[in-house]
């Protein structure tokens, strides 16, 4: 079942997070890795930034969440995660598939250059490198992240925005 989190929610999303993002561990700029990975305090600053996450629920234990955060003319898909033992079972798209039919605006994803099973994925559900410059103007205008994320990142951009962006 897919659902809207709620306030309750908040301490299984912050599981869920850490125990995925473990994946990175080793992969992305050690500079950029820390423990935890989100700690609360900045999973807060996110919901209060305007990311509102759904869960995928399954016996009654939420496995997996992706956020969506609406920043004007664009929608960025934010913190997209499953818990380990799930991972495989289609949990990530289907979440993903609820969110970009929620939405008539373009939908852009942000993520660790070096994350290329994360970026194979969204490849796999229609989304498409932007060029590096491109990449660049978006993370500045849309996410606030350091600048060494930016220059450690990529940006995917869904079918709606590929006649406008250059792509890769």
């Amino acid at each position: 079942m897919i659902r809207p989190a709620t306030s309750a929610d908040f301490e299984r999303i912050h599981e869920i997070i850490n125990d995925a993002a473990q994946a990175y561990r080793g992969i992305i700029p050690a500079d950029r890795w820390h423990e935890p990975y989100m700690p609360r305090e900045e999973l807060s600053e996110q919901i209060e930034d305007g990311v509102e996450f759904l869960c995928f629920e399954d016996g009654g234990e939420v496995t997996g969440v992706m956020g969506i955060q609406d920043r004007g003319e664009v929608k960025l898909i934010r913190h997209a995660y499953v818990a380990t033992h799930q991972r495989g079972g289609g949990i990530g798209s289907k979440l993903l598939r609820e969110l970009l039919g929620s939405t008539n605006k373009t939908v852009l994803i942000g993520t660790w250059a070096a994350a290329t099973w994360a970026i194979g994925f969204y490849q796999k559900h229609g989304f498409s490198m932007v060029s590096q410059e491109e990449k660049n103007r978006l993370l500045r205008t849309y996410w606030s992240i350091p600048e060494r994320q930016v220059e450690t990142s990529v940006v995917l951009a869904d079918a709606r925005y590929r006649t406008r962006l250059p792509l890769v």
